[in-house]
């Protein structure tokens, strides 16, 4: 009889868990919360509007191509990506907007554009970048962070220096430009990894190689259809999909999970790979006796930003938008405080917004535009229905200074969705919106354990623990715990 695994989510991690797990033979039943798969990653649906709620920046192609190709598969299998040119635009000031090309010598040439000899460092940049890049993808990131012997090798040994993992990478990039408008371009990826860039680790240039080098992508009708395509392929191995089923309890037996109760109905499991969010079922679903992290832990943690935003539906087109729009029209390290130094909700923020529109015909009625609207902000902060529209109303205001067009009048659909939102869809700490901040001491074994101390065969997860937030680690964290289990099996 072929042992049973629970999975509790089906986000990006579970449903990689719940894939590899299937392949190798073991019985999989995952239940999730929502209606429908995916997590942070779920689609919204509106008046002839398709949103993308979560992610929207496909980097690391070769992170869901190594994934499906585990299967026999490709992701052109269950999708069709198509690399964006320009990766995003940049709005520096309605005088000044700058397009990020596509292609690494066309990057290099619009840093020289910017700065001059700012293209030959750019080319030393990325050379660093992609070893980093290498390294990390081949010697660290497919780890479950047991012990600090897993990343003693040779590559990591001979390479740790040029990783630079004790350096700044504010101080990196300094040392390397001077030009004020490439510090936002070369540092808005470190925000989402949930720290400043005085704080994180000068390795994680390693995401300036995935944004210039490996490029920006879309999958076509958007980002859900990768979602799609994962729980297809696992459906397809023959895992079951329960949905609207949150788990209630995990009941522990002499420290061994014997199964979960859903809707006050009990089912069995050998084996559960915690994949929703780690301190909601660490906290929540263990009984006190079985929680091997205290509040005060979790208090400690320094989380990666909130978001607030607001999905919007326009009736006309906006010629000055491009597909990604990141608005550095304010200051950078002001905002970047306000999120991880002193937590508040921000004076002064950037802005990223989404028009998946001007790609794809599909997700909006015809001469129409689909926005995604999105200010990184601090987890923990209040939420209320009046610092929205506070917030609401200096976005469309910033809108129509930077394009220089009337849009207030044009929205014909609104939605928000911050702290309160991530809280009661995703149990998500603090209303986290990307996971557990990627700094020098929440790094691998400093992370919380992938394996849990207290219960022998429950297994976590996704973005708060390894290898940490975003789509491709998740997608890692769901096969490494996945491996894990089946090893705990073989032994």
């Amino acid at each position: 009889m072929s042992k049973r695994v629970v999975v509790i989510g089906a986000g990006f991690s579970g449903l990689a868990a719940a894939a590899k797990l299937a392949q190798i033979g073991y019985k999989v039943k995952v239940f999730e919360k929502n209606s429908i798969p995916g997590g942070r990653a779920r689609k919204y649906e509106e008046s002839g509007f398709l949103f993308d709620m979560g992610p929207s920046w496909y980097w690391l192609p070769d992170i869901y191509d190594h994934f499906f190709n585990q299967f026999g598969k490709s992701a052109s299998d269950y999708y069709e990506l198509k690399r964006l040119d320009p990766s995003y635009r940049l709005f520096y000031s309605s005088e000044e907007i700058v397009d990020m090309p596509a292609g690494k010598e066309n990057v290099i040439k619009l840093f020289e554009s910017l700065e001059k000899g700012a293209g030959k460092k750019l080319e030393k940049f990325l050379n660093e970048a992609e070893y980093k890049y290498r390294v990390g993808m081949n010697d660290l990131v497919y780890k479950p962070a047991r012990s600090i012997f897993e990343f003693i090798n040779w590559p990591v040994i001979k390479g740790f220096f040029r990783l630079q993992i004790l350096r700044s990478y504010y101080r990196y990039a300094r040392n390397n430009f001077s030009d004020p408008r490439l510090f936002p371009v070369l540092e808005f990826p470190v925000i989402f990894l949930g720290s400043t860039p005085k704080r994180t680790p000068a390795m994680y240039s390693l995401m300036n190689y995935a944004d210039m080098v490996l490029g920006t992508w879309y999958p076509m009708g958007g980002f859900f259809r990768v979602i799609e395509g994962m729980a297809n392929l696992a459906a397809e191995l023959g895992v079951e999909f329960v949905y609207d089923s949150p788990v209630q309890e995990i009941k522990v037996d002499n420290g061994k999970a014997t199964g979960v109760v859903v809707n006050e109905e009990f089912y069995p499991a050998d084996y559960i790979v915690g994949s929703a969010d780690y301190h909601h079922t660490e906290q929540n679903l263990l009984l006190p006796g079985n929680r091997h992290y205290s509040p005060k832990y979790w208090d400690s943690r320094e989380m990666s930003p909130s978001s607030l935003i607001f999905y919007l539906g326009i009736n006309k087109k906006l010629n000055g938008l491009s597909h990604n729009n990141l608005f550095f029209d304010e200051d950078f390290p002001a905002h970047s405080a306000e999120i991880f130094e002193t937590p508040r909700w921000p004076g002064k923020p950037l802005i990223y917004i989404s028009a998946t529109s001007k790609t794809d015909p599909d997700v909006a009625p015809e001469g129409m535009e689909n926005l995604m609207a999105l200010i990184p902000v601090s987890s923990g902060l209040e939420d209320n229905q009046e610092i929205r529209e506070k917030y609401f109303k200096l976005i469309i205001d910033r809108m129509e200074h930077l394009l220089g067009e009337p849009v207030a009048e044009n929205i014909v659909f609104k939605r928000s969705y911050a702290h309160n939102d991530f809280i009661s869809d995703y149990n998500a700490y603090k209303g986290n919106a990307f996971g557990l901040g990627n700094t020098l001491m929440q790094t691998a074994i400093l992370k919380p354990r992938m394996h849990s101390p207290r219960v022998k065969n429950l297994v976590f997860a996704g973005q708060l623990t390894t290898p940490g937030p975003g789509v491709p680690p998740a997608i890692i964290s769901g096969q490494v715990a996945a491996s894990e289990i089946h090893k705990m099996e073989r032994n």
